[in-house]
């Protein structure tokens, strides 16, 4: 991996590692606060080291661990390289209840179809 340093803009390296797709994106990201080093909202302009835990708010948190600092985005195997994905695995799914289906031609539902539905849903 060419161009390496001992530190890099945090900005830069989300780029580089392929976090977000452009620059300005992860510039953005850092400036609306989504973007945390070791447990800190940090600006654009923070610098990163190896070892740094970085973590970004894209549609859900992503946990990265800083192993190498390019200076430029390469290939998707030198990001995979300078990258380690510390993510935690994702809460199990509840299951949700049943639907309750009616006739359509049943109109309103009375007073103990409520009941019904309400203690179907688990309310």
């Amino acid at each position: 991996m060419a161009g390496m340093a001992d530190s890099a803009r945090v900005d830069v390296w989300l780029w580089a590692v392929r976090v977000y797709r452009t620059r300005s994106l992860a510039t953005a990201a850092c400036r609306a606060g989504h973007v945390s080093v070791n447990g800190a909202t940090v600006k654009p302009s923070h610098s990163v080291r190896i070892g740094d835990e970085v973590r970004a708010r894209l549609a859900h948190e992503k946990v990265y661990g800083v192993l190498a600092l390019p200076l430029k985005r390469g290939g998707a195997p030198d990001a995979a390289k300078a990258v380690e994905d510390r993510t935690p695995p994702p809460p199990p799914r509840e299951e949700t209840p049943a639907q309750v289906l009616r006739d359509l031609a049943a109109g309103r539902p009375t007073k103990k179809d409520r009941r019904d539905i309400t203690r179907l849903r688990g309310y």
